[in-house]
């Protein structure tokens, strides 16, 4: 190895530890995927509300399974917490959900997104506020209740689409809060509803159209907590809360084994060294010592050219007759072999068979082995015969 050579490898060696050293000194950017998972600290987990419910005075219970596998047991009461960008239920599972808040429990159904067969079941639709003057989207958020309303509404400061509700006038449904896009005024002027309560049986179904006022972003602005305190307040607190963790957008468990090691930057970052080390290794080590593998060309298929070959010399020879008796022999063989029909007897039935089974009339196949018959019967051959077999078998293929 030349002097300039490794001067060469050892300034590449150390302009990319510079690189590496920079990115890893880089600010992380804010992950604002909706995760709405307990354990996380994102802007958009929700971490801050799950430990401050713990800390109440609320039998809180976490629930890791499908709610059609949970409410297996008949025996749960109490108040079922769904918190999601998305809650998506099948049939089969709504109905068990529904079939339990009939027997007088509570579900609280907080997403951005619900599944058409909920929507449905409770006569409602939604739609998606479009900012009327200028481009901003941040929703003001309050409740209706005179005794839980804020002189203030609260601010979700964070540009997003906000989705509301639309109720028949001929349903009447308990409408417990309102939103609206922000707008010049410090005021709710054009209540869109966001919050809303109906009755299933004997219990209560709640849906919240805004699940980012719940996330950690919101509850520590300002003095949003005091928008979710109120809307928890109709939350039956003498009963249980089970907490639902399985509709869940952000992963609450370990789900690679490259989990722990790029959840750690100190870690992440002796992973990409050691990637880098290997593939320095494998170009400049692989290079010196690899040898070079020789190119073995495959035999060539010369039937093709043999069978030139051959028939060259037939015509060389004018031997016709030869070449007529190769032509005939091969197309029986095809005949037996294309529509597995004997070639030894010939009758009306033969020909009937051999047309139906090539789509040639009986006529033409009839021709073309009284052809082939003469010709056999002949001692010489012309060339103008032989050409008149050929176009006689080649139109019987193409059909």
């Amino acid at each position: 190895m030349s002097k300039a050579y490794k001067i060469s490898l050892a300034l590449l060696v150390l302009l990319l530890v510079f690189l590496t050293w920079l990115e890893a000194n880089e600010p992380q950017e804010v992950n604002w995927s909706p995760s709405y998972a307990a354990l996380d600290k994102i802007p958009l987990g929700t971490k801050v509300l799950f430990e401050n419910l713990k800390q109440q005075d609320i039998d809180l219970q976490e629930v890791n399974i499908p709610p059609y596998k949970f409410l297996n047991d008949s025996t749960i009461t109490g108040t079922y917490f769904f918190l999601n960008n998305s809650l998506g239920f099948d049939d089969p599972e709504l109905k068990r959900i529904l079939a339990w808040v009939a027997r007088g429990n509570t579900a609280f159904f907080i997403a951005e997104n619900f599944s058409q067969n909920l929507l449905d079941t409770l006569n409602l639709k939604m739609e998606t506020l479009v900012p009327k003057k200028g481009i901003s989207s941040k929703p003001f958020l309050n409740l209706k209740d005179p005794a839980l309303e804020s002189n203030r509404p609260f601010l979700f400061d964070k540009e997003t689409y906000q989705d509301v509700f639309i109720i028949p006038d001929s349903l009447p449904k308990d409408v417990l809060g309102v939103t609206q896009l922000q707008q010049d005024s410090a005021k709710i002027t054009a209540p869109k509803i966001n919050f809303l309560r109906d009755t299933v049986g004997k219990g209560m179904v709640y849906l919240h159209s805004t699940p980012k006022a719940f996330s950690n972003y919101f509850l520590l602005q300002d003095n949003n907590a005091e928008y979710i305190e109120r809307v928890l307040a109709y939350l039956p607190t003498q009963q249980p809360v089970f907490w639902d963790h399985y509709y869940k957008t952000g992963k609450s468990f370990y789900t690679s084994p490259l989990f722990v090691i790029l959840n750690s930057k100190p870690l992440r970052w002796a992973y990409y060294f050691v990637i880098i080390g290997s593939l320095l290794f494998i170009i400049f080590e692989g290079k010196r010592k690899q040898r070079s593998i020789p190119v073995i060309k495959p035999l060539q298929n010369q039937t093709l050219d043999f069978t030139r070959t051959i028939a060259g010399l037939y015509l060389d020879r004018a031997d016709y007759k030869s070449i007529a008796s190769k032509k005939i022999a091969l197309f029986l063989e095809y005949v037996r072999s294309q529509y597995r029909v004997a070639t030894n007897e010939i009758n009306q039935g033969f020909y009937d068979r051999v047309a139906a089974m090539s789509e040639n009339s009986t006529k033409e196949v009839e021709r073309l082995w009284q052809l082939m018959e003469r010709l056999e019967k002949k001692n010489s051959v012309s060339k103008e015969e032989l050409l008149e077999l050929n176009k006689a078998i080649s139109a019987f293929k193409k059909k």
